[in-house]
């Protein structure tokens, strides 16, 4: 049990650290590409308001002319007029290489820019131009290529800028996020796995000495309840039969039997149970016979779907113990005429179910209902030799074979469902 919540608060806190990695992460990667993209944009106006498609050298290998002696535009941008303005003058911009494509009115191509490294060929760029009219979008990416449409005075400029760099960065830096990350994750999961011992162990040393104590408590009870049944039968044959003596066997009767069930429940919790190969089939069957008699004489009817053939590993006393508590169960508290136990193989699971009609049970009512002397019927407390240790003990029994049980209400019926792993 403490297992599954050491594991759920691992899960949580590993959980919570993801998602809130995964949103610092994309945040992140997102800003900074939208950072870049307006950067980049940024520059493509700047080339564009200076662009001059009567001034696009042909030669790229002649020497550039000296500046002027006002600021010079870069003499390695061709294309470019001289003008003023913070962008120009950034060594981003200064660095970056630039494309473009003139059209004129009519579709034909005016100039072709390839840069100063010539790193794409014209035929790219017109495919690339070509594509970005056909889009019938402002600004866009083609590859690591950026690229913004602008209609000028008798032409239309399709300007690009080459990415790639930027790109491989904004690439690099996400996989190195990535690896601190997942990094992050690998400590954190080491330290929530001991921050949860931490947490649970005062959990678990609280379970350990509440059942010690039932336990102890059951076998130091067992004498003096052995003890008032012996003197009560010496007094019965000193005074012969009394009221009073009737009332005080009913009573320590009733004690023995919740010491003997407090008992069957520390053992199962707590001892390691010696496992065989049992047919569940079979034992389901032998078991069902006995309380077909006890449910005749109530006026009950048990019908029984089991398939054979089912084997499990674990304690044949145990597995009976399970199905007796499930079947007394149904007969003491069912509130129609009919009990049904059905066990039928589903993969690799031994699924056992008995249904009986019920008064409702609400979600609480489930949630509680195999914790230790929980009783739906609160009014009827007492009346009988039933404590709510009955299906405490089933779902001791179950956990204790690798199992798991549930309490389900559907269409007016109880449900409870076991599934024990098969042999």
């Amino acid at each position: 049990m403490f297992g599954k919540t050491k594991v759920k608060i691992v899960f949580t806190v590993v959980l919570s650290l993801l998602a809130l990695m995964i949103v610092t992460l994309s945040t992140i990667y997102l800003s900074s590409r939208a950072a870049m993209r307006n950067e980049n944009d940024e520059m493509l106006m700047t080339y564009i308001g200076l662009y001059d498609p009567e001034n696009q050298r042909e030669d790229f290998d002649k020497e550039d002319p000296p500046p002027l002696e006002h600021d010079n535009l870069f003499s390695e941008f061709p294309g470019m007029m001289q003008g003023k303005g913070h962008m120009r003058n950034e060594p981003g911009f200064r660095l970056s290489t630039f494309y473009s494509v003139a059209y004129s009115e009519s579709g034909e191509i005016i100039s072709i820019n390839n840069g100063n490294n010539g790193l794409q060929s014209e035929n790219t760029l017109l495919e690339i131009a070509s594509a970005a009219l056909e889009r019938k979008k402002e600004t866009g990416t083609y590859g690591s290529i950026y690229y913004r449409v602008a209609d000028k005075d008798g032409y239309t400029l399709v300007a690009m800028i080459d990415g790639t760099i930027g790109d491989k960065n904004l690439e690099l830096l996400f996989k190195q996020m990535l690896m601190i990350g997942a990094a992050a994750v690998a400590v954190l999961l080491a330290i929530s796995v001991i921050v949860a011992r931490i947490i649970v162990r005062p959990l678990e040393e609280n379970d350990i000495r509440q059942k010690r104590f039932v336990s102890d408590a059951g076998h130091e009870l067992k004498t003096p309840v052995a003890v008032i049944s012996a003197n009560s039968e010496l007094l019965r044959r000193e005074i012969g039969d009394s009221e009073w003596l009737d009332n005080i066997d009913y009573e320590n009767s009733r004690m023995s039997d919740l010491i003997k069930q407090l008992l069957m429940l520390s053992k199962a919790e707590n001892e390691k149970i010696p496992k065989e190969t049992l047919d569940f089939s079979k034992l389901v069957n032998g078991e069902a016979l006995p309380f077909e008699s006890l449910a005749f004489e109530k006026g009950k009817t048990i019908i029984s779907e089991t398939e054979n053939g089912i084997f499990v590993e674990g304690s044949q006393n145990q597995l009976r113990q399970l199905i007796s508590v499930l079947l007394d169960n149904a007969l003491s508290h069912g509130t129609g005429t009919v009990i049904y136990l059905s066990l039928k193989s589903e993969r690799h699971f031994a699924c056992l179910s008995v249904a009986n009609e019920s008064d409702p049970l609400d979600d609480e009512q489930l949630a509680h209902i195999f914790d230790r002397f929980y009783r739906t019927d609160e009014a009827r407390k007492g009346e009988d030799s039933h404590y709510g240790l009955g299906l405490s003990i089933a779902h001791a029994v179950a956990s204790a074979h690798g199992g798991q049980i549930r309490a389900d209400y559907k269409n007016g019926k109880a449900v409870f469902t076991v599934l024990i792993p098969k042999k």
